[in-house]
């Protein structure tokens, strides 16, 4: 080890745990990191402060204004730029010394495997159950650990999925979610440090893995509340049917990506009637001005807007477009017709006025 490198690393070395072996481990590691974007940003600058030689990015989000509060990775100047490019100049900015690799594409089904190849570990940062699902399959398939967390609202999980070793990410959710079903941040929000907590017990979970130092979170699921500053450890047992099950899937993308098929618009149109199908919490944090708040979840249950059985013409949105379209199908099917979903939902129209 150069004498630059212990300068850079040398209060972790003196740690007996570590030491300069345990730091050339880190040298010598592959770590692939699937989203830049909450949790990824501090998992991301701790690897990379670390000194995990080689970490790779996937992500083919661009930075948006409203990631900034969270995704400390990025800047104001960089609004606009991948994600992945973005965080690659912050990484190497920090530890110039370590590779950085960048993917600005989005990790599917065809490209998984080639993508996650050669890790020493896996670290999803994702923010939606397709992605997340897809991830621990190629987790599996390459027989790689698996370091998983998401956040809704103040809460958060954690855990470390490893195929053959504990269970795996479809022992806790053995198929996505329907669409619309469970918020994401833009729907339900998010405060920045609750991804900051959780990002970084990510990307202490991975040193654990390479180092071989302490015990990886395998066996058991991590719930952390922000508000009563707590962690509670449930255990997590894994099913070898649900391995089997797994690992012979070919990679066929899960339903819950299917788009329905629905009127949609891609701006507003003066004249028409707004309906706002999210829930009265996120009507009340802001809507588009003039729009009626009729939630998805009183449509489910047979509520007609008032504007829709008339039978006016009607924009319906939701945060970014998924439950708008439910909704629609929903009243179509009751015989009612002149709606139409916009598109990107009122994130899309709130990024509009920039």
């Amino acid at each position: 080890m150069k004498n630059l490198d212990i300068a850079r690393y040398r209060r972790q070395i003196m740690l007996g745990e570590i030491g300069q072996q345990k730091q050339q481990s880190l040298f010598d590691a592959t770590v692939s990191v699937v989203g830049a974007g909450g949790l990824g940003s501090p998992a991301l600058l701790y690897l990379a402060g670390a000194g995990v030689g080689h970490i790779h990015i996937i992500d083919d989000d661009l930075v948006d204004l409203s990631n900034l509060h969270r995704q400390v990775i990025h800047t104001t100047a960089g609004v606009g730029t991948p994600k992945a490019e973005s965080a690659r100049d912050a990484m190497l900015a920090l530890n110039p010394d370590i590779k950085v690799t960048v993917s600005v594409t989005r990790l599917t089904w065809e490209n998984a495997l080639s993508e996650l190849s050669g890790s020493d570990v896996i670290l999803d940062g994702s923010d939606n159950f397709d992605t997340r699902h897809l991830a621990s399959w190629a987790a599996a398939k390459l027989g790689i650990p698996h370091v998983w967390a998401s956040i809704l609202g103040f809460d958060a999980q954690l855990s470390v999925f490893h195929a053959g070793h504990g269970p795996i990410y479809e022992d806790l959710f053995p198929t996505p979610p329907p669409p619309g079903s469970v918020p994401s941040c833009s729907q339900a929000g998010v405060l920045g440090p609750v991804v900051g907590v959780l990002g970084s017990a990510m990307a202490m979970e991975a040193l654990k893995i390479i180092t071989g130092v302490g015990t990886p979170l395998i066996g058991k699921l991590g719930y952390y509340s922000s508000l009563d500053g707590t962690w509670e450890y449930i255990p997590v047992v894994g099913s070898p049917e649900v391995l089997e099950r797994v690992l012979g899937s070919s990679g066929v993308s899960p339903a819950s990506s299917e788009e329905l098929d629905v009127p949609r618009v891609s701006s507003l149109v003066d004249g028409v009637e707004l309906i706002d199908v999210r829930e009265p919490s996120e009507f009340s944090a802001y809507s588009i001005p003039g729009a009626h708040n009729v939630p998805l979840s009183a449509i489910r249950e047979g509520t007609v807007p008032d504007a829709v059985s008339a039978g006016k013409e009607v924009i319906v949105y939701c945060a970014a477009g998924v439950r708008s379209a439910q909704a629609i199908a929903i009243l179509e099917s009751a015989g009612y017709t002149n709606m139409s979903s916009l598109d990107g939902g009122i994130e899309g129209w709130l990024d509009s006025l920039r």
